[in-house]
């Protein structure tokens, strides 16, 4: 990629602020694991698996900046930090899969000191961000072959190597469906009221030299009955055990639109998304956010004053509408509850 969304350097966590696309690339970095709280809370970096590399190097920096700690003292501080990452954003379950993750390290190196165990930390955090990098390119390989080999693909919010360690979810089928030679049309709907898609994927996308045409969230009906839409794909912040998955606001309204016209509807879900724990989409925390991301657009109020605002970041897609769920084991079909049991017992 031209471009990090998160790296590991120096004891530091390095990641490319979002809120700056498209218009400056600028690279924070944080020494510590409350500035990287921040920086998942604020969404310098979104996106579920990108959440949960973030979090992982947030428990490495814990565990480094405690090291010279006792040990049992070690221990709370790495508890407490767990537990401040773990409020940031309710709804990724990446989030709370990789704190988890982090923990057992710390628990299984425990006996052998602070300083080791610092050590073993900063490794698997280091493995986790790997393996999210092989994730979504046997993904994008899964679910680029139920492309057709000329298509045009309507994504909502950013799925792509933005919101993940590197190469996306949802856009990493399309990349992988264009190294393969197809011909991928893209349409990116702005996403309000993060513009995620206006700023982030119509970036990356142009960034990799792919086809995309930038569309309001209210047109993708338009698109969709004149026959210009093929197939949807989108990603995913969890999977419950049903089919039924989380995803950003908005993402419900194109399922059921994809539905009535007849165009299969997927979902690009690494198996670290699929939370087998949560029986469905009512059972699953929706994050509810600041009245000032939609009644302000880059600071500029465009609201009355004193307006009700209602601001959930997510919205469930019930698995009704889900034609497909992409994973690195593979793509799980209906009855989901038996299909994704199958892929996630592979993890």
């Amino acid at each position: 990629m031209a471009f990090r969304t998160i790296d590991y350097r120096g004891g530091a966590v390095v990641m490319i602020d979002q809120r700056k696309l498209p218009s400056r690339e600028v690279y924070n970095e944080y020494h510590d694991y409350r500035g990287v709280a921040r920086a998942i809370r604020s969404m310098v970096i979104r996106g579920a698996p990108a959440i949960g590399v973030a979090a992982a190097y947030g428990m490495a920096l814990a565990a480094s900046n405690a090291a010279l700690k006792e040990t049992a003292r070690f221990m709370k501080l790495l508890e407490k930090a767990k537990k401040e990452l773990a409020e940031t954003r309710p709804t990724a379950v990446n989030l709370f899969w990789a704190l988890e993750r982090m923990m057992e390290v710390a628990h299984a190196n425990e006996g052998r000191g602070p300083e080791k165990t610092a050590a073993a930390m900063e490794r698997e955090a280091r493995r986790i961000h790997l393996e999210d990098v092989e994730v979504c390119k046997k993904m994008g390989k899964n679910g680029a072959r139920l492309l057709p080999r000329k298509c045009a693909v309507l994504t909502h919010c950013n799925a792509g190597a933005l919101a993940t360690a590197d190469y996306g979810t949802a856009l990493g089928v399309i990349r992988a469906a264009v190294e393969m030679g197809k011909s991928v049309r893209v349409f990116a709907d702005e996403t309000r009221p993060f513009l995620q898609g206006a700023r982030l994927t119509a970036w990356e996308l142009m960034k990799d030299g792919i086809d995309v045409t930038l569309i309001t969230d209210n047109m993708a009906g338009h698109f969709m009955r004149i026959g210009m839409i093929d197939a949807v794909i989108v990603g995913t912040d969890r999977t419950m055990a049903n089919g039924d998955v989380a995803n950003k606001i908005g993402t419900y309204s194109v399922a059921v639109l994809a539905r009535e016209n007849g165009i299969p509807f997927y979902v690009a879900a690494p198996t670290s998304t699929i939370d087998l724990e949560c029986p469905n989409g009512d059972a699953c925390p929706i994050e509810q956010r600041s009245e000032d991301e939609v009644t302000h657009v880059f600071g500029r109020r465009v609201a009355p004053v004193g307006v009700k605002v209602m601001n959930p970041a997510f919205d469930i897609t019930p698995a009704k509408y889900v034609t497909a769920i992409i994973t690195e084991n593979g793509v799980a079909k209906k009855p989901f509850s038996r299909s994704l049991k199958k892929v996630a017992g592979c993890r």
